[in-house]
């Protein structure tokens, strides 16, 4: 479903349901319509005023690109949905990304327009040479005040490029991608079907826009005719508040969030009596978050969805850990050995999807990676095996990212196995499982728990063998102050293991 169609709809026949909210502003779907000629308006002056712009990366087929790098939630919600119904590609920038990211991406897609308040940003793209046009949010809203708006809205062409998208960097820097029109149309299609973003639905989204689940799921409510609630930053204490206030009913977030309405709702249950669904993605939900929040909130119903930006939505989680997956109806999956040979049921793999939401490709600009094959597969380099009786619906159960199986002593070990083997154990938190060379087994698994103390070696090792086969069991065990984490607040891998090599761990 178009969202500049529904959104020209809704305002025609419900001008004031409420499309947007956030801490700096509401706008109801007639408001959201004026909204985004004033916005479009602005942009196209500050393309349009530039002598020597940048050229957008080939694959946008020349449609300017505007990046917006802000920390209101609210804003970047609405320029983004602004845009949509004209012809623009739009982005957003986390403005906690390393500068070198943000450089990065900005230099190499011909991003030419930047809406960001950050100082060292422009002073940094000044020094690169960098042609485009960099201002402040403030400095935008004032534009957009000033000049006649732009023509209403349209619904465009399915095969015109509509967003930029970054991968999450959790194992390297972002790459970039383009979403068509099309391709998010069909992404709305799967997630509408499956997880409830339905007309009239109100859903909180409590992260900053630059996530592609939060931006996904403003697009989503607003191409279904559902109202959104947007958050500058993860409130804990301001959740229930937020939910009782705006009647939510709906919920998308990443797992963390899962446990801050559990442990709000012992506090105060009735600020969730409207709360009816809490939709997650970006991670792997376990298994004691589930049950925590089934125990105070027994209505609330939960799903755990797996997908890719690139690709979009594969398939979700209805009990368990979220690892075992149906994997939705349309969508064809395959798991592949290094040989790209087709695997047998439990055989570990290379998971490779088949979508029509699917993107084309990675922009060559920013790397020489390859997401999808000329018959369509693509791949981001999951790792998972099929899992069940396929007369009841595809399954898969995930394994983690390309590098979280490793080999020790000739067993294939999967990481985030180890990890959830330790989900509630007493005095346990966040941990992260990886690998260390051994002259003897060739590589040896060693976990890596989190804060300022930790369970005896001895209780580790019980309460391990207790829940794994003998290889899985770590060999070592290491506590640190605190794991490395992406922005998006990813534990990164590579960047624990690197922790074990210096002084920054201390060896149970």
């Amino acid at each position: 479903m178009p969202i500049t169609r529904t959104v020209l709809d809704v305002a025609e026949h419900h001008p004031e349901r409420l499309a947007l909210a956030g801490a700096d502003g509401r706008l109801s779907y007639r408001d959201l319509v004026e909204d985004s000629r004033r916005v479009f308006a602005a942009v196209e002056s500050l393309h349009s005023a530039q002598p020597a712009p940048p050229s957008p990366a080939p694959e946008t087929s020349g449609i300017p690109i505007t990046a917006v790098s802000v920390g209101s939630a609210f804003h970047t919600a609405r320029i983004m949905a602004g845009l949509a119904g004209y012809r623009a590609v739009s982005a957003t920038i986390d403005p906690r990304w390393p500068l070198s990211h943000r450089v990065g991406v900005i230099l190499s897609t011909g991003i030419g327009l930047v809406i960001s308040d950050s100082t060292d940003l422009a002073s940094a793209l000044d020094e690169r040479g960098w042609p485009g046009t960099l201002l402040s949010l403030e400095d935008f809203r004032t534009l957009e005040q000033s000049l006649q708006p732009a023509p209403a809205p349209t619904v465009r062409d399915g095969d015109e490029a509509f967003l930029l998208l970054f991968s999450s960097g959790t194992t390297s820097n972002p790459k970039a991608f383009l979403k068509t029109r099309r391709q998010y149309r069909e992404n709305v299609a799967v997630s509408s079907a499956h997880l409830e973003p339905l007309p009239g639905v109100s859903t909180l989204a409590p992260g900053p826009v630059s996530y592609s689940l939060t931006l996904y799921a403003v697009i989503e409510c607003l191409a279904t005719g559902g109202s959104v609630q947007v958050a500058d930053a993860f409130d804990p204490i301001g959740l229930g508040r937020l939910i009782a206030d705006g009647a939510v009913t709906r919920v998308v977030a990443v797992p963390a969030v899962v446990r801050a309405i559990t442990d709000a709702a012992r506090r105060d249950p009735g600020r969730f009596a409207s709360l009816d669904l809490v939709v997650t993605g970006g991670a792997n939900l376990s298994s004691a978050l589930r049950t925590g929040l089934a125990d105070v909130l027994p209505d609330v119903r939960l799903i755990s969805y797996y997908g890719a930006a690139e690709i979009g939505f594969i398939g979700d989680s209805r009990d368990g850990d979220g690892t075992a997956i149906s994997v939705y109806p349309g969508i064809e999956v395959s798991v592949r050995d290094v040989a790209g040979a087709e695997l047998q049921d439990g055989e570990p793999g290379t998971l490779w999807v088949r979508a029509a939401a699917c993107s084309d490709g990675y922009l060559a600009g920013t790397t020489d990676a390859v997401l999808r094959q000329e018959d369509g597969w693509a791949t981001v380099h999951d790792q998972a095996r099929r899992v069940g009786d396929r007369v009841h619906g595809e399954r898969i159960e995930l394994l983690g990212r390309d590098g979280d199986i490793v080999v020790s002593g000739g067993h294939k070990i999967a990481l985030p196995d180890v990890e959830r083997a330790f989900d509630g154990m007493p005095g346990v938190g966040v941990v992260c499982a990886v690998a260390q060379p051994d002259t003897r087994l060739g590589s040896v698994v060693a976990l890596v728990l989190e804060g300022q103390e930790a369970p005896s070696k001895d209780a580790l090792q019980v309460w391990a063998r207790d829940r794994l086969a003998p290889q899985f069991v770590p060999r070592r065990w290491y506590l640190v102050p605190r794991l490395p984490r992406t922005v998006g607040g990813k534990i990164r891998r590579p960047a624990t293991a690197e922790l074990l090599d210096g002084d920054g761990a201390v060896r149970l």
